[in-house]
């Protein structure tokens, strides 16, 4: 196995590992976070019924900035977006990442406008 299959596969591991244990309700959805070299994606995800409550993403959007800064703007809008369909509290799925940098920025900025987990 070569260095980045090994790579990707211990990452699949630790997000199968992370998601066995977390699971969105009605009464508390998962926010699932997908950041790439270039981009960050995040849900509000119902695994009950399947079903997304709130999504923003940096794709297409004409954001300046690091791409920390990127990563607090896009938490502070789904925090938004998140009050709208009526969802205060989430479970924090991370994926396979840790938890640190962009993925602190983005989570402190969705508790600063309101978000629980």
């Amino acid at each position: 196995m070569s260095g980045l299959e090994s790579k990707k596969f211990n990452a699949r591991l630790r997000k199968n590992r992370t998601r066995a244990k977390i699971s969105g309700t009605a009464e508390r959805p998962r926010l699932s976070v997908t950041i790439s070299n270039l981009h960050i994606s995040v849900q509000v995800v119902d695994d009950q019924k399947r079903t997304t409550l709130a999504a923003a993403t940096t794709v297409g959007a004409k954001l300046k900035g690091t791409k920390t800064e990127k990563a607090a703007t896009i938490g502070s809008e789904i925090a938004k977006k998140a009050k709208k369909a009526g969802v205060t509290q989430v479970v924090f799925d991370r994926g396979s990442r840790k938890y640190a940098k962009r993925l602190a920025a983005l989570s402190e900025a969705a508790r600063k406008e309101g978000m629980e987990f």
